[in-house]
């Protein structure tokens, strides 16, 4: 039997919670810098444009009992990010609801998007309806520094009134997604042009788009469609719209599922929920981190089911958690926390097939998992198990199996429990030796070879 002992401060008892408390207020903090910062791009209508050049109305200004005038009214849909099933639904939705009332004159699609993650089919449906809405369509590409890629730069050709805002891009892919029998050629005739950057003046000569726009404003004020007015304001003449515009977005519940649908986000939620629910595995009971990983794991889990993913690459970032709960349970990383470093690091760089993968989250996610699997989780398992709340005099005298070479430190095997060990430089161990505990500090057992101790350890126990 072990002596009881009073209740001492222990530094290392302080590790579980600082590990636990680092892990979920950064997983908190790199979710919400994401999620913050997608859904701002995602809920963003236009760039800040001053109320003289252009009139901006919210959906509820504009209800379906009110009447939008004698100019009509023109619903701006804007898609930013990549062009999801949540995104295809709210377009096909504001397409009906401008069929639906007869002083909606048209739909207006800002674009800027590296592409679309839809299945053939959905992408197909959008297009057509696209193509067969009767009423007016036109498509923008801006503001500057946006982006129409893929399927979303077939989209663009696909409008009958299209244009560019100097600055973005256009990027085709060298094989056409929408079948061309029905849609049409909407590639670049010149070869030169595919999987390549098209800025707006040489998308405009080659026929991409009808014209170039700078601003909204101009886009707006360049189509047939769409009145607008000169009026004098500070002494200077400007165009103002007539046609009132109703900007429209995604609801909150969207916004975030759309967000969680980018390749980042999804691959950091995934991930972090995984780290918090293997810390949590080894935590007593559940805490904020399993309810935290618990969110983060299905969010991330339902980005990675709407984007292009390897299912093998899945499996490995899966699999290698496992590999690293193998030896996070006995508190020093070694041969599974090797494999699965691996297997993480090959799953993280695959996973995604054909979207763009910002390099800094890749970056992120294997440090940090790096981080916590070699460091913080292996610290927090030897604080919490590794210090009992009785004394450990009766492990002196106790012999245990030298794991790793004790030359000065190594580890040994001490009643089944792998402890760290420090022996005398002149009498090292080698593994598979017997060494005896000497003295136990801290966490650290002194310990000296089987044969040659000076002291009858047995009689230690006694007292």
């Amino acid at each position: 039997m072990g002596t009881l002992v009073q209740p001492v401060f222990e530094p290392r008892r302080a590790v579980r919670v600082v590990v636990g408390a680092a892990l979920v207020v950064g997983s908190l903090a790199a979710l919400v810098g994401l999620v913050g910062a997608s859904t701002a791009g995602a809920s963003q209508t236009t760039p800040a444009a001053p109320s003289s050049q252009i009139t901006q109305l919210t959906p509820s200004q504009v209800s379906p009992s009110q009447d939008c005038g004698k100019a009509g009214c023109v619903t701006l849909v804007t898609v930013t990010g990549l062009i999801d099933p949540l995104v295809a639904d709210s377009i096909i939705d504001r397409l009906d609801e401008a069929l639906g009332r007869e002083d909606f004159v048209g739909v207006v699609l800002q674009i800027d998007s590296p592409g679309v993650v839809l299945s053939d089919a959905e992408f197909t449906n959008l297009a057509r309806r696209l193509d067969r809405f009767s009423k007016k369509l036109a498509v923008w590409v801006g503001p500057s520094g946006s982006e129409a890629n893929g399927g979303a730069a077939e989209l663009v050709t696909l409008s009958p009134s299209a244009s560019q805002a100097p600055g973005s891009t256009l990027r085709f892919d060298r094989t056409q997604r929408l079948d061309p029998d029905e849609f049409g050629n909407l590639l670049p005739s010149d070869p030169a042009l595919l999987d390549t950057p098209i800025g707006a003046e040489e998308a405009q000569k080659a026929g991409l788009v009808d014209s170039t726009a700078p601003v909204l404003v101009d886009a707006l004020g360049r189509l047939d469609w769409f009145d607008t007015k000169v009026e004098t304001v500070d002494g200077k003449q400007q165009r103002v719209p007539v046609t009132k515009v109703r900007f429209v977005k995604l609801d909150l519940p969207s916004q975030l599922l759309h967000t969680a649908a980018s390749p980042a986000v999804a691959y950091l939620a995934f991930v972090i929920g995984l780290g918090l629910l293997l810390f949590e595995f080894f935590t007593a009971g559940v805490g904020v981190a399993g309810v935290v990983g618990a969110v983060a794991l299905l969010l991330g889990g339902y980005g990675l089911g709407v984007l292009p993913v390897r299912n093998w690459a899945v499996a490995l970032l899966v699999a290698s958690t496992v590999a690293f709960a193998v030896d996070v349970q006995t508190g020093i990383p070694r041969f599974w926390a090797g494999v699965g470093m691996v297997g993480f690091t090959i799953g993280s760089l695959t996973l995604f097939d054909g979207v763009p993968f910002p390099w800094i989250a890749v970056a992120v996610g294997i440090v940090g998992m790096a981080s916590v699997m070699f460091s913080g989780m292996p610290s927090m398992v030897r604080a919490r198990f590794g210090t009992p709340t009785i004394g450990r005099t009766w492990m002196v005298g106790e012999l245990g199996d030298v794991t790793e070479a004790v030359d000065p430190e190594g580890t040994v095997r001490v009643q089944g429990a792998l402890w760290k060990a420090r022996a005398n430089r002149s009498t090292p161990l080698a593994v598979g030796d017997r060494a005896r505990v000497v003295e136990v500090d801290g966490l650290l057992l002194e310990v000296e070879p089987e044969a040659g101790g000076a002291k009858d350890y047995r009689e230690m126990r006694k007292r």
